[in-house]
């Protein structure tokens, strides 16, 4: 598969498309929401700690793609900035996949896929959450919330495509009440792609995000 990274695994190799309907965002629309299908219409976002990070476009702030896509497109998400030195610090991208924000029924698949790179002189760790009922504050059941289920990422100056199932997907340990065996699909709360090491700059692009693996 041109452009697979180590990252991806042999799931790749067992995972198929969903077809348009898998589509997250191919940023092709140059907007701000994904496509509007599948029961799905969020948008896209920044965010960022109150201890100093710096994350551009700016948090709270609008947010539009940028000119120059995975695999000759034309649009893509991209973030940069500066994390802070305090002891819980991240700059980040996250997208909702319904509007208002709340849980989305995605047991009908088995994972997600995305296309992503990093700038030349950008760190290159980058963790991918996915917040679910158990992780989310607004599922209403975590007394430790945010340690989402996910898994680290090292991005490269080349674009490479990262395909992780719902079974990969792992708590950070140590933190977090409850810690449930495995994420929940049928209520995921987003998507988030967060750098967290104190004083990293980053500079990140994500492209063509879908899920994958219908049954």
């Amino acid at each position: 598969m041109p452009g697979q990274s180590p990252a991806s695994g042999e799931a790749a190799e067992i995972l198929g498309s969903c077809g348009p309907e898998g589509l997250i965002d191919d940023f092709e629309d140059n907007n701000n929401q994904t496509k509007v299908t599948g029961g799905r219409g969020g948008y896209w976002y920044t965010f960022a700690d109150e201890a100093g990070t710096r994350v551009d476009p700016e948090a709270g702030g609008p947010f539009a793609p940028s000119p120059g896509g995975a695999n000759g497109s034309r649009y893509a998400a991209h973030v940069k900035g500066h994390v802070g030195s305090g002891r819980v610090v991240f700059g980040a991208l996250g997208v909702n996949l319904v509007d208002p924000k709340g849980p989305y029924d995605a047991s009908k698949v088995k994972g997600i896929s995305f296309w992503a790179k990093r700038g030349e002189d950008s760190y290159g760790q980058v963790r991918f959450k996915v917040p679910d009922v158990s992780t989310d504050k607004d599922g209403g059941i975590c007394r430790d919330c945010f340690n989402d289920f996910g898994a680290e990422i090292t991005l490269t100056e080349s674009w490479q495509r990262y395909v992780l199932t719902w079974r990969r997907l792992r708590q950070l340990p140590d933190w977090g009440s409850p810690r449930p065996h495995m994420i929940k699909p049928g209520k995921l709360y987003g998507l988030q792609w967060q750098v967290n090491k104190p004083g990293a700059s980053f500079d990140f692009w994500v492209d063509d995000v879908e899920f994958i693996g219908c049954d």
